[in-house]
């Protein structure tokens, strides 16, 4: 109808999204333009700063699908030999993992999680659990820390039986919710287990020695059932501008275990709001939430009402994410499952998220296909390889493209929309 300004088409401004090696020159001129959505703009700045990294190892395309880290050191499992365990409050066990022959291993980033791969019994199922990295990142192990969970297989075997010296099935460190740089203040909000991930980047800003303004706020319901409490003072001591805040849900009073205000906790309640506003919080902070689901749906929202910039609120999840399905109504979301039907006879396609492993069947076109009939979350757009929404970690494994991607996943990533599976495969959903 008409020519806009910089005259780009819409030919053209689909070609700088979706296909490989954008011009420079057009990508500077699409942020010019102002028919354009803060979305598309936030991609096209992506693939410019991709475009100005000379030396980047970031692989796929960061307009399409959010950046997962750089490419994992190795693709599948290895073997790795627990160094020893390390009992960190009543529930939860930290294991110290490294090389069998003591080789360095390679850097995972502040917070990254492994894979762990084992039989709880001789003749029992494979299963696959991941477990957020809790150590200091280059170590020269790496640490993950496990909660007993109820009926938990996993959880109760590695905190029953795994002794120093076992080996395990490990996979590369994987995953996103990664500290970011800058020099704004950093508020950590978590609650149980969810201390895990943040506490990575706690050493991380030590170990830099940061001068970054630094608050760590912390639930749990008494000290029983307060992991890393030393660590995380230990950390805090070492850094010149930082606070904390711990807080006791019920906190235990009787003559065996007293938990005493002032020197075990700071305040009893919950890690919330009002928190925030007591504590003279900025909300120009970048803010990294873990915790469990109703910690993060309740605080994550109660941020934004209080005024925190949504670009500034980075969580992560354990377990399945929300799902994605554009034009499909929400509805309530039954539990993982096998597919309806006699199991099929291909390989083990394992949804480690969501704990399920099951045989690939050959009437489903896709990886998301057989997800959907599992009901496992899923996210998807275009189904046919286009968009990227549905892009995710590929553990481990190998898959065929059917229709061929416009443009490849991240090295690491794969496309459920339109794979197949080559053989077992392990995927993050």
């Amino acid at each position: 109808m008409a020519d806009g300004p910089e005259r780009i088409s819409v030919a053209g401004i689909d070609a700088l999204l979706y296909l490989p090696n954008p011009s420079r020159e057009l990508l500077e001129r699409s942020l010019r333009v102002p028919a354009l959505s803060p979305g598309w703009k936030t991609s096209f700045k992506a693939r410019l700063e991709q475009n100005m990294e000379q030396n980047s190892s970031q692989s796929g395309n960061p307009g399409l699908a959010a950046s997962t880290g750089p490419p994992p050191a190795w693709q599948g499992f290895r073997t790795m030999r627990v160094a020893r365990l390390e009992r960190e409050a009543a529930s939860v066990v930290s294991l110290y993992l490294e090389e069998p022959d003591g080789a360095p291993l390679p850097a995972g980033l502040p917070r990254q999680f492994l894979v762990l791969r084992l039989r709880t019994r001789p003749d029992g199922p494979m299963l696959l659990r991941n477990y957020s990295m809790s150590g200091m990142p280059g170590a020269t192990n790496y640490r993950v820390s496990v909660k007993r969970e109820m009926n938990g297989a996993v959880s109760s075997y590695l905190h029953d039986h795994v002794q120093a010296g076992d080996v395990l099935e490990v996979s590369a460190p994987r995953g996103g919710f990664t500290l970011g740089y800058g020099d704004a203040p950093v508020v950590f909000l978590s609650a149980g287990i969810g201390a895990t991930p943040l506490l990575a980047m706690l050493h991380s800003l030590s170990s830099a020695a940061s001068r970054r303004e630094v608050l760590w706020i912390y639930g749990a319901r008494n000290r029983a059932e307060h992991p890393f409490a030393k660590d995380s003072r230990g950390l805090l001591q070492t850094l010149v501008n930082s606070r904390s805040r711990i807080v006791y849900s019920k906190p235990n009073s009787n003559s065996n275990s007293n938990d005493k205000l002032g020197a075990d906790y700071d305040s009893a309640g919950h890690v919330d709001k009002p928190l925030l506003d007591r504590l003279g919080v900025t909300r120009e902070a970048d803010f990294y939430l873990c915790g469990p689901p109703s910690f993060l749906r309740d605080l994550t929202a109660g941020l934004k009402t209080w005024g925190a910039d949504s670009k500034r609120i980075h969580q992560e999840v354990f377990g399945a994410e929300a799902p994605f399905t554009p034009g499909i109504a929400r509805a309530s979301r039954p539990p993982t499952h096998a597919p309806a039907g006699e199991p099929g006879t291909g390989p083990q396609i394992s949804f480690i998220r969501s704990g399920l492993t099951v045989p690939w069947d050959s009437r489903f076109s896709s990886l998301l296909e057989l997800a959907e009939a599992c009901d496992v979350p899923v996210k998807w757009a275009c189904r046919t390889g286009v968009c990227h929404t549905c892009e995710c970690s590929m553990i481990g494994g190998t898959v065929s493209y059917e229709p061929d991607p416009l443009e490849p996943p991240a090295a690491g990533n794969v496309l459920i929309c339109c794979s197949r599976p080559s053989g077992d495969v392990e995927v993050d959903l």
